[in-house]
């Protein structure tokens, strides 16, 4: 089966309808797919649910579909980045499902793996457990979460293969690993593309068999949230 392509819309040519499901790697706008979050913009596939750890920030990444309101629901931990994203959910256009951040991981990672719910301590006694089931374990209390499974999956990766492994780059590799494996199709942008076999079989991070499309990305943008910077004290003689 061909899993390269030449461009990340003609990866996702035929794969986006409206009020799909999609996991989109990355933490803050390390790692993010940016540029097959722009073809699913180009797109123009509406009132979709986003799970990410984050929204980027304003006019990057995921910030870029919620300024053409493309998404109606996100799955995320942390907000605080982007003032579209807060504006969006304090009027009430966007839904917002917040989950403690190892929570959400651990939810992606049981998708993944065909685990459909398990039990954590993180949140119990709090607003995260409300319509939750509460069960007991050896005295504690223990709040159960569903796994989550996408139809689409987006990631970045450093380096890959045309047989679809990956191997990510240092914390670049955040939520990619496991939205990789839980998703119906997964489609990796890579920074390097290479011939299969020229990878470390001992370096691979995601194995091929879960990414069904793979288009390389040259020279990837490399952005940084916020850049905060101070003169240097002037040296005196």
């Amino acid at each position: 089966m061909k899993k390269q392509f030449s461009s990340a819309a003609e990866a996702l040519a035929g794969e986006l309808k409206d009020g799909m499901v999609i996991m989109s790697g990355g933490f803050g706008l390390c790692g993010i797919p940016e540029s097959l979050i722009e073809a699913v913009e180009a797109s123009g596939a509406r009132n979709l649910t986003v799970i990410s750890n984050n929204a980027g920030v304003d006019g990057i990444g995921l910030g870029r579909l919620l300024a053409t309101k493309q998404i109606s629901k996100m799955v995320s931990s942390y907000v605080g980045e982007n003032k579209l994203f807060a504006e969006q959910y304090l009027s009430g256009e966007l839904e917002l499902e917040f989950n403690p951040q190892g929570t959400l991981a651990e939810r992606i990672r049981a998708g993944g793996a065909g685990i459909p719910a398990f039990f954590t301590k993180t949140g119990v006694g709090t607003m995260i457990a409300e319509g939750k089931e509460v069960r007991t374990f050896d005295g504690e209390d223990y709040v159960m979460e569903r796994a989550l499974f996408a139809d689409i999956a987006l990631v970045h990766a450093f380096r890959g293969d045309t047989e679809g492994n990956l191997v990510y780059r240092k914390t670049a590799r955040n939520f990619n690993p496991m939205m990789a494996t839980a998703a119906k199709l997964t489609v990796a942008e890579v920074e390097h593309l290479v011939p299969a076999g020229e990878i470390d079989p001992d370096h691979i991070h995601t194995p091929g068999i879960f990414v069904s499309k793979i288009v390389e990305v040259k020279d990837a943008k490399k952005h940084i949230e916020q850049r905060t910077t101070r003169k240097r004290k002037e040296e005196t003689a």
